[in-house]
């Protein structure tokens, strides 16, 4: 794995230990040119790593350092992420330059495996839980979409990076039509409740709201992907509830 030095004058100082792992993907129409972003002075954005389509990895900033990647965001009670996290973008145009037709660009496979190699590596220098592997749009589902619904979490979990449920939501009899906007009660409050122990934030109201709908969708983008509505149909809430557990009890088999 071969990692080129491409500092970036945004960072400061850490205020907080290293436990969470970030991944972002870049949404802009090259590599080159999110590269040069992150080290424009100007922009006051960066990452610790940048993943190239090849596989070639660009290192910003030291692991050592605060890069400002995450922006406004929470997880599991958290804020200042930018503080306790390694940030990795990785490129790819995203939902912002969707591909003719409106399909997203996939991640080549070159690419997923420098990022496996870099996030094994990380996980060995830090103390970062399967629980705090996430991506940009976990930490703040009201306004990103990152690294989107064709990345392959699946594939990452297998590697030990993140978790991904083994329990199998394909072939199952699921009866119910599941919540959306406009149900309240307390089945919703327990879904905002499961949400909220997973990492989300949001308020427990009972009331399924735009919030709701939005963590729904950032929940679906990693752990459901081929149903990205903000509804939280059956198969979603079966999935809900594996994540809870495994959070829960800090079991990631």
């Amino acid at each position: 794995m071969k990692i080129e030095a491409v500092p970036s004058p945004n960072f400061n100082d850490r205020k907080l230990p290293v436990d969470m792992l970030v991944l972002h993907y870049t949404g802009m129409e090259s590599g080159q040119a999110a590269l040069d972003r992150m080290c424009d002075a100007e922009a006051e954005v960066s990452a610790h790593y940048m993943v190239w389509e090849d596989g070639r990895i660009a290192q910003m900033v030291g692991e050592d350092k605060r890069a400002w990647h995450a922006g406004v965001s929470s997880w599991q009670g958290d804020s200042d992420l930018n503080s306790r996290s390694i940030g990795i973008e990785i490129v790819n145009c995203g939902h912002e330059f969707p591909l003719v037709g409106g399909s997203l660009e996939p991640f080549p496979p070159e690419q997923i495996k420098a990022v496996i190699e870099l996030c094994q590596g990380i996980l060995s220098r830090w103390n970062i839980p399967p629980s705090r592997i996430v991506g940009h749009s976990d930490i703040a589902p009201l306004r990103k979409e990152d690294p989107g619904e064709h990345f392959p979490w699946k594939h990452l979990s297998k590697a030990g990076i993140g978790f991904v449920p083994n329990a199998p939501t394909e072939g199952l009899n699921l009866i119910g039509r599941g919540l959306g906007v406009t149900d309240k009660g307390e089945a919703v409050e327990r879904l905002q409740a499961d949400l909220k122990m997973i990492g989300y934030d949001l308020e427990i109201t009972g009331v399924y709201d735009n919030t709701a709908q939005k963590t729904v969708m950032a929940f679906q983008r990693r752990w459901v992907q081929d149903r990205v509505s903000g509804d939280a149909d059956m198969l979603t809430l079966r999935r809900i509830a594996q994540v809870h557990e495994a959070y829960s009890k800090g079991s990631f088999v």
